[in-house]
């Protein structure tokens, strides 16, 4: 079975209230003025690109990453930008979405065409695209994983010791006032608490005030219930495919037939995903709040994005030295100003092996 073959399938697997592959894409509409963190956003992405396309080209003898990913310095605000954005979307519809980075073989590599081909009509590289044998999305993320787990695993061990402590001071102490048939419904409830089960409890906050006693009973149930909330607030940093991207995505390998992969960035390693276990981890809803959530992600005007924990993936790279950066001034039409950051250098530290697992490469040919 072909690769395009087994992606359609599995298309077929993954719930319609979800990713429904029957429907057209939504139509975006354009961007009207440009903000300094988009900018920020954008300049990291770049970076993060840059960093993965020179690991693998100093690293490999046999392979060569190539730029791919339809880009413009342009932003919404500037002239031409609407005609880019516009060309950007007919594009999505006729070929889907162009992954950032492209790996041939040596032997495939085109010079004449160089190591950016992004800026190319599509339908003059439709064949040489096709040689490929992976397409790479890349994703940035402003964190340091190992600082942000090491973070998440201190809050979460805290608020758990809160919540139980909340729980044992309400049965020990005001046993007595849950007693009463009124308020004797919330006693199962606090027995069921555990260390196991706070990721999963769940309740009313009463609103109990005609007594002092009961004030303070109130008090102690909502402080149990916000370290509960705390508890059970997403506890991994993610590899990101917004929902819309998922069928752009798929309409690509529909066109070229080639393995696509998002890698995640950090500042500190890099982690792997095929887009063929994204499919398959999201058809599967007993791994939903587990190893997948689906949230509207306010960074990116409410768009339904599917995070899936980064560890499900390969660590692509294990270490990163962090780039340099410094503020830029860009002067906008009607004399509007903006400052952001740009990235330049960094290294990043390969994982040989799980690059090569991942993308499927004999260990003696790369």
């Amino acid at each position: 079975m072909s690769y395009y073959n087994t992606i359609k399938e599995l298309t077929k697997i993954v719930p319609p209230s979800l990713v429904d592959f029957s429907l057209p894409r939504d139509q975006a509409r354009i961007p009207t003025q440009a903000s300094s963190n988009f900018i920020t956003n954008k300049e990291q992405g770049d970076w993060a690109e840059n960093l993965i396309f020179r690991a693998i080209n100093e690293t490999s003898k046999n392979f060569i990453a190539i730029k791919y990913g339809k880009s413009d310095d342009l932003v919404a605000g500037e002239d031409g930008f609407d005609t880019f954005y516009q060309e950007f979307q007919e594009e999505l519809d006729t070929i889907g979405k162009r992954p950032d980075i492209l790996i041939f073989k040596k032997e495939d590599f085109n010079q004449e065409l160089g190591y950016d081909i992004s800026h190319i009509a599509h339908q003059t590289i439709t064949e040489y695209v096709k040689k490929a044998i992976a397409g790479i999305e890349v994703r940035s993320s402003a964190f340091l994983i190992d600082r942000y787990e090491a973070a998440m695993q201190e809050k979460t061990e805290r608020f758990t010791q809160l919540a139980l402590q909340a729980r044992d001071k309400i049965l020990n102490e005001f046993i007595d006032l849950l007693e009463h048939p009124v308020r004797k419904k919330y006693i199962p409830v606090l027995e069921a608490i555990t260390r196991e089960t706070l990721s999963v409890a769940d309740f009313k906050v009463p609103g109990w005030r005609s007594s002092e006693r009961l004030l303070q009973l109130n008090e102690l149930f909502k402080e149990l219930k916000k370290s509960i909330k705390e508890i059970q607030k997403r506890d991994y940093l993610s590899i990101t495919p917004k929902v819309e991207d998922i069928k752009v995505v798929y309409k690509w390998i529909e066109t070229f037939n080639v393995p696509h992969f998002y890698f995640q960035v950090f500042f500190d390693k890099v982690y792997g995903i095929s887009f063929q276990q994204i499919l398959q981890i999201i058809a599967d809803p007993d791994k939903e709040d587990i190893i997948f959530s689906v949230e509207a992600d306010t960074k990116n005007q409410n768009k339904t994005t599917i995070k899936i924990n980064s560890k499900s993936g390969m660590q692509i790279a294990y270490r990163i030295d962090e780039p340099e950066h410094e503020s830029v001034r860009k002067e906008m039409d009607r004399g509007r100003l903006l400052f952001y950051v740009t990235f330049k250098g960094g290294t990043a530290y390969l994982n040989i092996d799980e690059l090569r697992n991942i993308l499927g490469i004999a260990e003696e040919e790369f």
